[in-house]
């Protein structure tokens, strides 16, 4: 049966649906976008509701970024639930617009699950001590324009 028989071609954007590289594409930017708005709505209720003495906001999306990432990835690899478009828009499109902490510590508990305690150590260390460094690298850039 053909895409013209099913009437595919009468709608264009079902018939993106049918190329399998555009429903990869679609699935990542709808759940990059929703991703980017969770995360500016959650941090500035949050900054709302407790101030902004601290960085209340980012740690709530942090730590509700870990929290779903590692409900995605169970029911994506553990339960079969969620399939590769879903794996892409849930946890590469949303939790990586959302926050990219809850992929950092996905790959690290990766990194620990399958017995590589050094590079689990090394990604840790390396992620906060030189993240932090090249921030301030990035910072006294700025300064000097």
């Amino acid at each position: 049966m053909s895409m013209v028989s099913r009437g595919i071609l009468l709608n264009p954007f079902m018939a993106l649906l049918y190329i399998p590289f555009m429903a990869k594409i679609i699935a990542l930017a709808i759940g990059s976008l929703a991703g980017g708005f969770a995360r500016y709505y959650l941090a500035g209720a949050v900054y709302r509701i407790l101030g902004t003495t601290f960085p209340y906001g980012t740690l709530a999306v942090n730590l509700t970024g870990c929290f779903l990432i590692g409900l995605f990835s169970v029911l994506a690899e553990e339960k079969f639930l969620i399939g590769p478009n879903g794996r892409l828009l849930l946890m590469v499109g949303f939790c990586g617009a959302f926050t990219t902490f809850s992929t950092f510590i996905f790959e690290t508990s990766n990194l620990m699950r399958d017995g590589e305690t050094l590079q689990t150590l090394l990604n840790i260390t390396l992620s906060v001590i030189a993240g932090f460094l090249v921030f301030r690298m990035g910072v006294l850039l700025g300064e000097l324009i």
